[in-house]
């Protein structure tokens, strides 16, 4: 350190390493929304790093157009990260996002249905999307699809939902048994978050069962159970409402009735 304050120059700075380097670009393990389309009322970004990484992020962040041009003022200016420190959820500025607001008729939409967008980190896209029509209904749950398991085994029950839901709500969802204590076991989000597998640590036992849905569980657009994002200020939307799909689990080949 000493050499590098009496000599001064830049080039034996760098040979002896004592020069400020430049954060290097942080590994990605995951970016949310995880399948190929996005809704034109897209809200939550969720990127999930190797490591924790030092320093703000979010002036690294871009998000650009198919022929590289970036788009002006996106996010919030926040960073919001998990406990761990290794997730970090951009928030899409709401005000270009709701229809009547100033920021939306100064500025204008972020996304536009039919244009492609990349995310990028240091310049370098980690994720591209194509821009699909505004999500505007929610989670509808009577039109999720259970699927059959077998009783005695270890099959994975997987819920097909109606859309993808938001990738931080893993954890919105749950198995009861019929004397309502929670089945063990690990869960994951597939096929862009449009589906959710749930691997028992035991094997299932014939009778009844309810999926358990928290009821602020929402879609990459902000909405939720029986509420929508886009509402208006004179109607606000009314608390949230769990759900309880029943199943059962049949010791036959049956399979599942709901």
């Amino acid at each position: 350190m000493r050499l590098c304050r009496w000599i001064g120059a830049a080039a034996l700075a760098i040979v002896f390493g004592c020069a400020h380097a430049e954060p290097s670009t942080p590994r990605i393990v995951l970016v949310q929304p995880s399948g190929t389309q996005v809704p034109a009322n897209l809200l939550r970004i969720s990127i999930k790093f190797a490591t924790q990484v030092e320093g703000p992020v979010l002036p690294r962040i871009s998000l650009m157009h198919a022929d590289g041009k970036v788009i002006e003022g996106p996010f919030l200016e926040q960073e919001l990260w998990s406990p761990d420190g290794h997730i970090l959820t951009l928030i899409m500025h709401p005000g270009r996002i709701k229809t009547g607001l100033r920021a939306r008729a100064m500025m204008g939409p972020i996304l536009s249905m039919g244009n492609d967008v990349s995310l990028a980190i240091d310049g370098r896209s980690i994720k591209q999307w194509k821009v699909g029509p505004a999500d505007e209904i929610g989670p509808v749950t009577s039109a999720w699809k259970i699927a059959a398991v077998r009783a005695d085994s270890l099959q994975p029950l997987i819920v097909v939902f109606d859309g993808p839901i938001d990738g931080r709500d893993l954890d919105y969802l749950g198995i009861a048994d019929a004397f309502g204590l929670r089945v063990v076991g690990r869960a994951r989000l597939t096929n862009g978050e449009s589906a959710w597998t749930f691997a028992p640590h035991n094997p299932w036992r014939a009778g009844a069962y309810k999926l358990m849905v928290r009821g602020t569980l929402e879609d990459p657009a902000g909405n939720r159970l029986g509420s929508r994002f886009e509402t208006s200020v004179y109607s606000p939307p009314g608390p949230a409402a769990d759900a309880e799909l029943p199943f059962v689990v049949h010791s036959t080949r049956g399979g599942l009735a709901r």
